[in-house]
């Protein structure tokens, strides 16, 4: 799966599909959007569809649609584009530096935490 940004919409729609547990439906996501912004159905169902194609959703069908589901949490997602970001960003050392200067003293406290805890779930070993 291709770690880059996701486009304006793209990452609207997963917003969308990140922010239900049931899954969601490329009519539910247009019925939020149109609230929000003018946007052809057409639109929704093809950037779900591009979505699924690239493998950031796995749908299921479900009468005549489909129901979207992530493939990975949006939390999955941030941290395997830091880490992306940390392998291509040259002398790593010095990467690791300039992000953790930029931390809030909150963000550093979380930081910490996270580190006693072992880093997470999706820990390495």
């Amino acid at each position: 799966m291709q770690q880059r940004g996701f486009g304006d919409l793209e990452a609207t729609v997963m917003d969308r599909v990140w922010a239900r547990e049931d899954g969601v439906t490329v009519r539910e996501v247009f019925d939020e959007l149109t609230g929000v912004r003018q946007i052809a159905y057409t639109t929704v169902l093809s950037t779900m569809d591009n979505l699924h194609r690239k493998g950031w959703v796995r749908r299921d069908r479900e009468g005549k649609a489909y129901r979207y589901w992530p493939t990975m949490t949006r939390e999955e997602r941030s941290a395997n584009l830091m880490r992306a970001a940390f392998s291509a960003g040259g002398d790593r050392e010095a990467v690791l530096a300039f992000f953790v200067g930029q931390m809030t003293a909150e963000e550093s406290a979380q930081l910490k935490a996270a580190l006693r805890h072992g880093g997470g779930s999706g820990r390495r070993t």
